[in-house]
């Protein structure tokens, strides 16, 4: 009854694989200590992300101002590049504008203003009155003769933004431009830019 007959055969049990396994070979030691290694190098925490965010632009910026430096139109930023920009920094460049004697006249303005004669004062402040004038004429010129090049030059290329571009690079005195000059006052200008 309780003994088991030997010539019952029991049936085969079905081989089980096993479910949910991890699907890939277990990482050797070298495999293991480099993925912990490059983990090690992600920054975890809020601060740590801050850091490498402000070395990652602090390095992007450096690369850009050294670029608009020493002339590489590769690392421009987007509102530097191409040739119509190429053109309107050599057109602005090549003129002399009132603006380079802004700085010094308002010198001069501010000296004569805080004098204490009320006279002089008084030719301070015309001195001012006739620069800001002046320099809005320079702008105004400015524009039209950039506008007229820009059509001769470049037929189809559409001018929205060039003007506030030329009259923000004028602003500046020359020796403060970035990207640097590459043409002196009064020196013609190429006529193909592309």
């Amino acid at each position: 009854m309780f003994r088991r007959n030997k010539t019952e055969t029991t049936a085969p049990t079905p081989t089980v694989t096993k479910v949910g396994g991890k699907g890939r070979p277990t990482p050797t030691r070298r495999e293991a200590e480099a993925a912990a290694k490059a983990r090690a190098k992600v920054p975890r925490t809020r601060k740590e992300q801050m850091a490498a965010q402000r070395a990652a632009r602090s390095q992007s910026s450096q690369s850009i101002r050294q670029a608009m430096k020493s002339g590489d139109e590769r690392y421009y930023p987007a509102r530097d590049r191409g040739p119509e920009r190429r053109f309107i920094r050599d057109f602005v460049d090549s003129r002399f504008s009132l603006i380079e004697l802004v700085i010094p006249l308002m010198l001069v303005t501010m000296v004569l203003s805080y004098s204490g004669s009320r006279q002089l004062a008084n030719i301070g402040s015309t001195v001012l009155l006739v620069t800001v004038v002046m320099v809005l004429a320079d702008m105004l010129v400015l524009r039209f003769r950039l506008r007229r090049e820009m059509s001769r030059r470049f037929p189809n290329s559409p001018t929205k933004g060039l003007t506030y571009y030329a009259v923000t690079r004028a602003l500046q005195m020359k020796f403060m431009r970035l990207p640097k000059a590459k043409v002196k006052i009064g020196q013609t200008l190429p006529e193909d830019y592309r």
